[in-house]
């Protein structure tokens, strides 16, 4: 089956009942989808140019393992108890697949691509439709949402959150492109496009509802109906603070509201700051 084929099939699918599926072969064409998934294949999103378009029917799919999966007991003993639905058990690595999970508590699903040359510490997750590249590492307590799209050599720090989406069907995945740092305690939701390259430092919080301030071009960026919010490639984006004042109370208490601001471009002083250490991979 092409992909083309898949993707027809999972459209017509999509709307049917569980058992309507199962009758008409929709298990096997949702386990022909996950080994897509696994092997990188199928993706949730593609770049389409300078633009990252989704793949509405892949998220579908996904959602028709759902609705075909059964709670079943996945539990490691009669201590670790685990029930999840049986169409999404653990992602199974051997060692040629040259990916590092480092023991103590990770948990990969199935149906997502994680490259060789992958680091993965403990505890950290990575959801059903993940795509991670080769030469990322994945730091302690963080997490790759559903249908998260990550690049090339990115450090995603300790306890770094990049959010997930199934639904609503159209909604864009989080993509972090290529060499891009995201530090400590930072979360990324809501559709986020960050541009190659960018440091985004710790505790920064990029949201569809919080605009950008960029200091260095005098723009201000914004997720808009048609276009997520998008981070400039090389920008270099801190946590900040803007006055609240057109309120008579905030202005009287000088109350603030939180802002990520661009603070500067990537130059070799950031390059040397952010290198990768290539011994840990």
């Amino acid at each position: 089956m092409t992909i083309e084929e898949l993707a027809t099939a999972i459209e017509r699918l999509y709307p049917l009942p569980a058992d309507a599926i199962r009758e008409q072969g929709g298990l096997e064409t949702f386990y022909h989808l996950k080994r897509l998934l696994n092997s990188g294949l199928a993706r949730a999103a593609l770049k389409d140019g300078e633009s990252w378009k989704v793949n509405e029917w892949v998220k579908k799919g996904i959602l028709v393992g759902f609705k075909l999966g059964k709670l079943s007991d996945m539990s490691i003993d009669g201590r670790f108890r685990f029930f999840d639905k049986d169409t999404f058990p653990l992602k199974a690595f051997i060692e040629k697949d040259n990916v590092r999970v480092v023991p103590g508590g990770t948990s990969i699903r199935d149906g997502c691509f994680v490259s060789p040359e992958t680091v993965i510490m403990p505890p950290a997750y990575i959801n059903v439709g993940a795509y991670v590249d080769s030469g990322t590492l994945i730091d302690s307590h963080a997490l790759v949402g559903s249908c998260a799209q990550l690049g090339k050599n990115i450090h995603l720090s300790a306890a770094a959150q990049i959010g997930g989406v199934l639904e609503p069907i159209g909604a864009m995945p989080v993509v972090i492109e290529d060499d891009v740092m995201i530090g400590g305690n930072c979360g990324i939701y809501e559709g986020t496009i960050v541009r190659r390259r960018a440091v985004i430092g710790a505790g920064v919080i990029l949201t569809g509802s919080t605009p950008v301030f960029d200091i260095v071009r005098n723009e201000v960026y914004r997720k808009t109906k048609d276009v997520p919010l998008t981070i400039p490639e090389g920008a270099v984006v801190v946590a900040g603070t803007r006055a609240l004042t057109s309120n008579i109370m905030a202005r009287e208490h000088q109350l603030s509201i939180y802002t990520p601001i661009i603070i500067k471009y990537r130059d070799e002083k950031t390059d040397a700051a952010t290198a990768l250490e290539v011994t840990l991979r």
